[in-house]
């Protein structure tokens, strides 16, 4: 049964009384957040890296590939939406702290900051108080959100009104204060790890220290703007370009490209009818794979109260197979 108030279905734990439509973003001055925009300028410039040889090893591009699968799947598909932001399931909190670290090491903030911005989304979804709706632009959806200052949803206020579930845990709270030597310890480890591993079969310094960044390179630079791009898809493209099987009332879309590169998180439109739902695919062809693990999970006693979607597709959604909003 659905819940009186439409947004507890969305975040349970959430306290409703902050929730208040916030100003238009046309009523205050932009100005760049010059931290994030040289955090992502510089990660897609060192990536660029890459197509040196010099930093190239087959152990690296190996790392890249699964790391997508470790740190994107496991740490924000997994972790960051399906069970910190919606609760689509539970788990034992050594197991969601363990998620939440990989989620970390993905550079896209810390756990509280990344489900409070996404909570607003779904409040607002492709409204003007959207953080990232592609009604302004591809751009601004896409990436273009977060590469300037938000005065409308400070930390403060963002905490108070729709992260308290998260922040009464005072492992996010030892988060928000260090977080970025989490992410800083990551690097050390793939670079270290392939310095000692070269070594120790017999390599010379010189081969340790090409080995060891060519780890860093792609275990986590390449690895982190793959998964950036994956991510922030889901924001523009997935309300951009798809199909319906639900009339919702905004502009989301289930992607099939997308739905099979992010592990299942492109299929928005079924995602936008039923967030809390710990399933995203619902048809045969909607393949789930982050649903996969979350079931696999349950399977050994390690996930619990897994929601199912309880939505029915509806006339008018299923008509809109493949549209484009213009």
């Amino acid at each position: 049964m659905m819940e009186s108030d439409p947004t507890q279905r969305i975040f349970p734990h959430a306290d409703q009384r902050g929730l208040q439509s916030p100003p238009a973003a046309t009523e205050t001055l932009r100005r760049i957040s010059w931290r994030n925009a040289i955090i992502i300028g510089g990660f897609h410039l060192v990536a660029l890296l890459a197509f040196l040889p010099w930093f190239f090893s087959w152990t690296g591009l190996i790392l890249a590939y699964f790391g997508r699968f470790i740190f994107g799947t496991l740490g924000i598909n997994l972790c960051y939406h399906r069970l910190l932001t919606h609760r689509g399931f539970t788990c034992p909190k050594w197991l969601e702290h363990t998620f939440a670290i990989l989620g970390i090491c993905c550079v896209q903030d810390t756990p509280a900051r990344w489900v409070s911005i996404h909570r607003r989304h779904h409040q607002q979804a492709d409204e003007q108080g959207d953080p990232h709706s592609p009604l302004v632009s591809f751009f601004w959806a896409h990436v273009g959100w977060a590469l300037v200052e938000n005065p409308e949803i400070p930390r403060s206020v963002i905490f108070d009104s729709y992260v308290k579930d998260i922040v009464r845990d005072p492992f996010y709270m030892m988060v928000e204060r260090n977080h970025v030597w989490i992410g800083l310890g990551s690097w050390a480890f793939f670079f270290l790890g392939g310095f000692i591993v070269e070594l120790y079969l017999a390599g010379t310094i010189a081969e340790a220290v090409q080995f060891g960044f060519s780890l860093l390179l792609w275990g986590v630079i390449v690895r982190t703007v793959v998964v950036w791009h994956i991510t922030w898809s889901v924001n523009s493209v997935a309300h951009l370009w798809g199909y319906r099987n639900f009339a919702t009332d905004d502009h989301s879309r289930n992607n099939f490209c997308l739905g099979i590169i992010s592990a299942g998180e492109g299929w928005h439109n079924n995602h936008h009818a039923d967030p809390r739902a710990a399933k995203h695919g619902h048809h045969w062809w909607e393949m789930d794979d982050t649903y996969i693990i979350i079931r696999f999970l349950g399977m050994l006693g390690l996930a619990r109260n897994i929601i199912m979607p309880n939505a029915a597709p509806t006339a008018a959604g299923t008509n809109e197979q493949s549209a484009t909003r213009a």
